[in-house]
C-alpha cells in the first residue's frame, strides 16, 4: 500500500512539473512573440542545415508525387491504389491499357479470321501489345522498388526523426530563454544562485540537443547521394524500358512488311508479297496533339469571339500540371469559356467551384 501511495506521490510531482515546464514554456513563446523576451538565435550553419532538410522533404514528396502521375495516370487507380496500401492489403492484379487493348486486337482478330490479312494482322499486333503491357508493368515494379520506396522510407522515417529532434531542440530553447528571464528577474541572494544554476543546467541541455539535431541534419548529404543512386536506377529502368519497347516495335513492323499492302473486300489471305518498312525517324514533338477536326469548327471560333460559355465533353483523363490548370476525367462534362490573352491550345475550365485552364485537345464541345 505504501508502495503504491509513494508511485502515486511521485506521478503527481512529475506532472505537476511538466505542466510548470509546459506552462514556462508558453510564457516564453508568447512573449517573444510580443518582442517583450530575447530569443536566442541557432547559429547560421544550423540554420543552412535546417533550410537544406525542408528544402529536401519538399521536393522529395513533389518528385514521389509525380513519379506516381506518370507511372500511373489515372487518379482514380492511384486512389484505390493509396487504400489498399493503407488497408495493408495486396492490390489486385489488372491488366493494363495496352494488355487491355492487345485482347481486344487478338479477339477480332480470332473473329475474322487469321487465315485473312486484317485479321493475322489484328493479331500479329494484339500480341505486340500485350508485351508493351507487360513491360510497362516491369517498369512500374522496378520504379517503385528502387526510386519510389527510398524516397518514401526517407520521408517516413529519417524527416520524422529529424523533426522530432528538432521540436526537441525549439523546447530546450525555450527552456533556456526562460532561464535567461528569470536570472534578470532575481534579485534575491538565493534565487540568484538557484537562477544561474538552472541557466547553466539549461544550457548544456540546449548544446547537447543542439548537437544532436546538426549530426542529424549534416546526414542530408548522405540522403542526397543515396537518392543519386536510386535515380540512376529509375533512369536504366527507363532506358531499358524504352529501349525494349522500340525492339518490340521495329519487330512487329517488319512482321507486317510481310503482309499486302492493300487488302481487298472480301479480305482474301495473306500472299507471299512483301512490303519494306523502315524504321520512322524521331519527329519534333508538340505540346499538344493536333486539335481534331471539331475542335476547328465555327462554334470554336464562336467561342473566341464571344464572352459566353459552352459545354464540353472529356476525352481523355488529364492530371493538371500547376495550380492554373484542371484536372479532367474522362467521359465527364465541364464548362469552358475563352478568356482574351489565353494560348490557343487552351480554354478555361469550370467544374462547380473549381476552375483552371483545360487543354482544348481533351475536349470535345458539345451543341
Amino acid at each position: 500500500m505504501n508502495i503504491e501511495k509513494q508511485d502515486m506521490e511521485f506521478n503527481v510531482r512529475r506532472l505537476a512539473a511538466d505542466a510548470g515546464t509546459f506552462l514556462s514554456r508558453a510564457v516564453q513563446f508568447t512573449e517573444e512573440k510580443f518582442g517583450q523576451a530575447e530569443k536566442t538565435e541557432l547559429d547560421a550553419h544550423l540554420e543552412t542545415l535546417l533550410s537544406r532538410a525542408e528544402s529536401t522533404k519538399h521536393w522529395t514528396e513533389k518528385i514521389m508525387k509525380q513519379t506516381e502521375v506518370l507511372l500511373q495516370p489515372n487518379p482514380n487507380v492511384r486512389m484505390e491504389e493509396f487504400l489498399y496500401e493503407m488497408l495493408d492489403k495486396k492490390v489486385p492484379m489488372r491488366a493494363n491499357n495496352h494488355e487491355l487493348l492487345g485482347e481486344s486486337m487478338i479477339d477480332s482478330g480470332h473473329e475474322f479470321g487469321p487465315g485473312t490479312a486484317y485479321g493475322s494482322a489484328l493479331i500479329k499486333c494484339g500480341e505486340t501489345e500485350k508485351l508493351l503491357g507487360s513491360a510497362e508493368k516491369e517498369l512500374i515494379q522496378s520504379s517503385a522498388i528502387n526510386f519510389l520506396t527510398p524516397f518514401r522510407n526517407y520521408i517516413e522515417g529519417d524527416f520524422k526523426t529529424i523533426s522530432k529532434e528538432r521540436k526537441l531542440l525549439q523546447n530546450k530553447r525555450l527552456d533556456l530563454d526562460a532561464a535567461k528571464n528569470r536570472l534578470k528577474k532575481a534579485r534575491v541572494a538565493d534565487a540568484r544562485s538557484a537562477a544561474e544554476t538552472e541557466l547553466r543546467i539549461a544550457q548544456s541541455e540546449f548544446d547537447r540537443q543542439a548537437e544532436i539535431t546538426r549530426l542529424l541534419l549534416e546526414g542530408i548529404s548522405s540522403t542526397h547521394a543515396h537518392h543519386s543512386r536510386c535515380l540512376n536506377d529509375f533512369v536504366d529502368a527507363q532506358a531499358a524500358y524504352y529501349a525494349q519497347c522500340y525492339q518490340y516495335m521495329v519487330n512487329l513492323q517488319k512482321q507486317l512488311g510481310s503482309f499486302p499492302s492493300t487488302f481487298s473486300n472480301n479480305n482474301q489471305p495473306a500472299g507471299s508479297s512483301s512490303a519494306s518498312i523502315s524504321v520512322p525517324t524521331a519527329q519534333p514533338a508538340t505540346s499538344l496533339p493536333t486539335p481534331p477536326p471539331s475542335q476547328t469548327s465555327p462554334a470554336l471560333n464562336e467561342l473566341r469571339s464571344t464572352s459566353g460559355t459552352r459545354k464540353a465533353r472529356v476525352l481523355y483523363d488529364y492530371d493538371a500540371a500547376s495550380s492554373s490548370e484542371l484536372s479532367l476525367l474522362a467521359d465527364e462534362v465541364i464548362t469552358v469559356s475563352s478568356v482574351p490573352g489565353m494560348d490557343s491550345d487552351w480554354l478555361m475550365g469550370q467544374r462547380g467551384n473549381q476552375k483552371g485552364k483545360v487543354p482544348i485537345t481533351y475536349l470535345e464541345l458539345l451543341n
